[in-house]
């Protein structure tokens, strides 16, 4: 995975008119033509792409094909934290008689795609996908595989650009304001550099220190946090950016983000090293799957297992309905556990079994 490519994806975060080429090197890695990023917030939709698709899919969106695109509906209802590609919807009958395909894709010379969808707890939607020529064949999965292990990056740098409506900011105060959420940016240190005002209604989840440092009161959200820091100077793919952050019942209430800035967004952020985020999630009875996409680091296998927790399920139960071991199932669970801030299996099927996010809209 190349460090430099996943630096650039935390630039886009902050400087929206570097996506086109970013989705270039996406679309290049897995031999398609270009990429595309679309985000939706309440009925409002932004959209980028690789410079190359740019006159395609503003046909697609000015003729009304967005609104009622197929694949984008399967990629949104989707409980698996991944890209998908037309086979995993799709016989190739059942292709060759979808409007999109028969109509829009494939006249233009295209037709075979990977993409995910994601359905933020802020009321954000957002999809990413590459597009490949027709005549070039379906897109492999080794290369779903290479954009899976991206995804998580992709997923935290589309929210921030989300919520900034693919547009640049002017500094640090604009940025913080335009969120609509609790943000703060710290130094490499871990000293607050600059906060905005709803930091101030996380006043039972974060505790300020002297000389400007935060601790956060769920002690296992905390220890992630700074745990976190390290691995965000090698931009490493093995870190934990994304954690639940509990209350004093144990449910968690928020999504925590940690978010590297990178390259030209330092011209932005003076002498900030990462931002931090608190989305909001709320309690009911059955656990949503966005909850899985929202804890952005889980991969598709780990989020199965924390489901089948949820769901009351055994260790044996998740291993027989998945086809795999016991003993894979006990290693994935070990991952989650890391990955949630949780010491026992219990502890995990009760968290994920009370939380749900806002109700969210897909892109529309």
């Amino acid at each position: 995975m190349k460090t430099e490519l996943i630096d650039r994806i935390y630039e886009c975060s902050f400087v929206p008119e570097l996506w086109p080429g970013v989705l270039d090197d996406l679309a290049n890695m897995v031999d398609a033509s270009g990429g595309l990023l679309f985000a939706g917030r309440d009925r409002v939709l932004n959209w980028t792409s690789s410079a190359v698709l740019s006159d395609v899919f503003q046909t697609y969106v000015s003729d009304g094909w967005f609104a009622k695109c197929s694949r984008r509906i399967c990629l949104m209802t989707q409980n698996q934290p991944s890209f998908f590609v037309e086979h995993d919807f799709w016989t190739e009958d059942q292709l060759n008689e979808t409007p999109i395909y028969r109509d829009f894709f494939r006249p233009r010379g295209l037709g075979w795609s990977a993409g995910t969808g994601l359905v933020m707890p802020t009321g954000d939607s957002i999809v990413f996908s590459v597009e490949r020529q027709f005549d070039r064949g379906p897109i492999e999965q080794d290369h779903v595989q290479t954009l899976n292990e991206l995804r998580p990056h992709l997923s935290r740098a589309a929210l921030i650009a989300a919520r900034l409506s693919l547009k640049s900011a002017s500094g640090a105060s604009n940025v913080l304001a335009l969120m609509g959420l609790p943000a703060l940016v710290m130094d490499e240190s871990g000293v607050v550099v600059e906060a905005n005002s709803l930091m101030n209604e996380l006043s039972d989840h974060v505790h300020w220190r002297a000389q400007n440092r935060i601790a956060l009161t769920d002690t296992s959200a905390n220890e992630l946090l700074w745990a976190s820091f390290p691995s965000l100077k090698a931009t490493s793919p093995e870190g934990v950016h994304s954690f639940p952050m509990r209350g004093k019942d144990g449910r968690a209430q928020f999504v925590v983000h940690v978010i590297p800035i990178r390259r030209s967004a330092h011209d932005i952020f003076t002498r900030s090293y990462a931002l931090l985020i608190a989305t909001p999630i709320a309690a009911r009875k059955a656990p949503p799957v966005e909850l899985l996409r929202s804890l952005l680091d889980l991969t598709p296998s780990e989020a199965r297992v924390a489901r089948g927790l949820a769901a009351g399920d055994s260790v044996d139960d998740i291993a027989s309905s998945g086809g795999v071991s016991r003993n894979t199932v006990r290693a994935q669970l070990q991952q989650v556990l890391g990955k949630v801030g949780c010491a026992r299996q219990a502890e995990v099927a009760v968290l994920l079994s009370n939380i749900t996010l806002g109700q969210t809209d897909a892109v529309n």
